[in-house]
């Protein structure tokens, strides 16, 4: 059956007799449609260093902004996705959403096939892919009313970790698929060494880059059939009372997609570089996020109809101080992980794949490829699968001892891991032999990966017992919104950072913002005037 029109899943006899089979089953779907939502929004990061290898007729700053696009795109998405569960409910939502990554899959496929595509159908498709990011916000929304309040941190903890396995995935699978013409098509020769999990790939070989696209349709169309006929819209006062029929609910998620498409455009032009938008300076892109923000918000408090009231009574979370609070917390692990997903494979080709020489005329130069230089391809990998993989844990150990206290420990870890990560990547980018500063700059930024998987977990939970259940969804959905915006701060800022030749000062300030955190964090929740104890 679809539609479920008694859920309390407080109550201990109905959640043992059918709450805990239905809410797994849910569950156990969202995940893998999860999974490629980030694959689809984040592929970006792994697409771009092989086009890089393959000599496609773009500047690095220029493939630096198509994961940027994404980011931006996604996180964007996420504000009007975070309140679909109550409009649209969840089997609509998540069978909707998954069916649309179809779109920036295919046109991906296609537009890779010819190294003459222009960098615009790259951005636009960049843009498409934003699809992905959003819909976390609508999955850990419809998950959260799935299970009870002490279950929180564990269910959430595998939705939100395993679908962010999609970046492992996709940074494992793409490399792969790229080696054999399993979907047809003419191969292009690499102009440089690449590599997948097993090892280089020598310049001169063949590559399919366009399969990077095409592979994600052999899990996208069997999830969304899983997903219609396999999970259920919960049609409850609490979750989803006035959600009319299929049809209608996936017109509303349409409508409201589209003005998360429009304030995303918008912002996205104004920050842009020219020809694409206007170029406006670095500092821009802070108060153009806020605008965007706000702007995604009014413009839904706008819409007529059905939709309207309930909007508002899930727009009570902004008036809700924890709402800001744990926004600004939540990026410190989710943005920091996200963001760092998007660019670390493209930061080490940058700047381990280059030696970086002096000139006669005093100038750096940073066109040399490094012959010693580690392949992307091969370590990429490792930082989202570690996120990822101890989320559940982090969401685990919350539940134990509590969500504050559990953040707190990762808001240190990651400072110090952020501040030793920039010692080392000063040191590679001054050298001509990079290489030898690899090691203790992977080993740094898998600790950091590993702290915010963490944090991932422990923050949640933090938010399902701040807020009460009508509102924990929306929450869940909006903090996820704000902090996926670090998917195009931190591409963007690193690749600022790079053309100075500083990539050093962009960890120095994210390592100020996780002290910011960690100050939050103590105030609102661990110090003696908390209004909640260690939540």
């Amino acid at each position: 059956m679809a539609d479920i029109t008694t859920w309390n899943p407080e109550d201990s006899r109905f959640w043992e007799s059918s709450g805990k089979r239905l809410a797994n089953r849910n569950l156990w779907i969202s995940i893998p449609s999860l999974l490629c939502g980030f694959a689809v929004w984040l592929y970006w990061g792994i697409i771009t260093v092989q086009m890089l290898n393959l000599g496609f007729p773009f500047a690095k700053a220029e493939l630096f902004t198509l994961a940027a696009i994404a980011g931006l795109t996604g996180a964007t998405l996420r504000i009007p996705s975070s309140f679909f569960i109550r409009i649209a409910g969840g089997r609509n939502t998540i069978f909707f959403t998954t069916a649309l990554l179809m779109l920036p899959a295919v046109g991906t496929g296609f537009a890779l096939q010819d190294p003459n595509t222009p960098l615009w159908v790259f951005q636009v498709l960049a843009f498409l892919s934003g699809f992905g990011g959003g819909n976390f916000a609508s999955s850990m929304s419809n998950i959260s009313f799935f299970f009870p309040k002490r279950m929180q941190g564990l269910a959430l903890g595998l939705n939100a970790g395993l679908g962010n396995a999609g970046v492992t995935t996709m940074q494992i699978l793409i490399p792969l698929v790229m080696t054999f013409g399993i979907f047809g098509g003419e191969p292009m020769i690499l102009q440089n060494t690449s590599g997948t999990l097993i090892g280089k790939i020598p310049a001169g070989s063949e590559t399919y880059i366009h399969n990077a696209g095409f592979v994600w349709l052999l899990l996208l169309i069997p999830l969304a059939f899983a997903g219609w006929f396999g999970m259920n819209n919960i049609r409850t006062d609490e979750v989803s009372p006035h959600i009319g029929s299929a049809g209608s609910a996936m017109s509303k998620i349409t409508g409201m997609l589209i003005i998360g498409f429009i304030t995303a455009a918008a912002g996205l032009y104004i920050i842009l570089p020219a020809p694409t938008g206007l170029g406006a300076p670095g500092w821009a892109k802070w108060p153009v996020i806020a605008g965007i923000l706000f702007a995604t918000v009014m413009l839904m408090k706008m819409i007529p109809g059905d939709i309207k009231p309930n909007l508002q009574r899930q727009f009570k979370i902004f008036g809700n101080k924890h709402t800001w609070v744990m926004s600004i917390i939540y990026t410190m692990t989710f943005g920091s992980f996200i963001g760092y997903s998007a660019g670390f494979a493209l930061a080490i080709k940058v700047v381990f794949g280059f030696s970086h020489v002096m000139g006669p005329d005093g100038v750096m130069n940073h066109d040399i490829a490094n012959p010693n230089g580690p392949s992307a391809l091969m370590y990429a990998w490792m930082g989202p699968f570690i996120g990822a993989l101890i989320r559940p844990i982090g969401g685990w150990i919350a539940d134990k001892v509590g969500g504050a206290r559990v953040t707190q420990y990762v808001a240190i870890v990651m400072i110090a891991s952020a501040l030793g990560v920039a010692y080392f990547l000063q040191k590679a980018y001054s050298s001509a032999t990079p290489e030898e500063f690899f090691l203790p700059f992977l080993m740094l930024f898998l600790v950091l990966f590993a702290a915010t998987g963490i944090g991932n977990g422990s923050t949640f939970r933090t938010i399902a017992m701040v807020f009460p259940k009508e509102q924990a969804g929306p929450a869940l959905g909006w903090t996820s919104a704000v902090a996926a915006y670090g998917a195009f701060i931190i591409p963007k800022v690193f690749g600022e950072q790079i053309k100075l030749a500083t990539p050093e000062v962009a960890l120095y300030g994210f390592a100020i913002f996780y002290f910011v955190c960690l100050l939050l964090n103590w105030w609102y929740y661990l110090s003696p005037k908390a209004e909640f104890k260690n939540p």
